[in-house]
């Protein structure tokens, strides 16, 4: 079991920033995958960043040169730097944990923290 605490969340305007974190524990952090998913009203929940155990990243296309996802493994947080935010990045974001064990992805979710983006 992995539990999963977010924080950071706020309101904030058009153009600014927020870095929200996401600390984890219950299992060996750093065999996991850490991705930050947003869940808008009426929307689907989608994949806003990803990180492998590895380090390597991936971003949705709408955040890509505005969000960056980092780890620290020996503080067992992932982090997901926001800047230059838009209206429509307004949605809770969780934060997940991943791994595949025997052939099967096991996923772990956060509570949920609210951004929203408005003047």
């Amino acid at each position: 079991q992995v539990q999963l605490v977010e924080s950071g969340g706020g309101l904030v305007q058009p153009g600014g920033s927020l870095r929200l974190s996401c600390v984890a524990s219950g299992s060996i952090f750093s065999l996991y995958g850490m991705g930050w998913y947003r869940q808008a009203p009426g929307k689907q929940r989608e994949l806003v960043a990803h990180i492998t155990t590895g380090g390597s990243t991936d971003y949705a296309d709408s955040v890509k040169g505005r969000f960056t996802i980092s780890r620290d493994n020996a503080k067992n947080t992932v982090y997901l730097q926001m800047n230059s935010l838009k209206p429509e990045d307004t949605a809770v974001y969780y934060c997940n944990a991943d791994r595949i064990l025997s052939g099967l992805r096991i996923d772990y979710w956060g509570q949920g923290t609210q951004v929203t983006v408005s003047l």
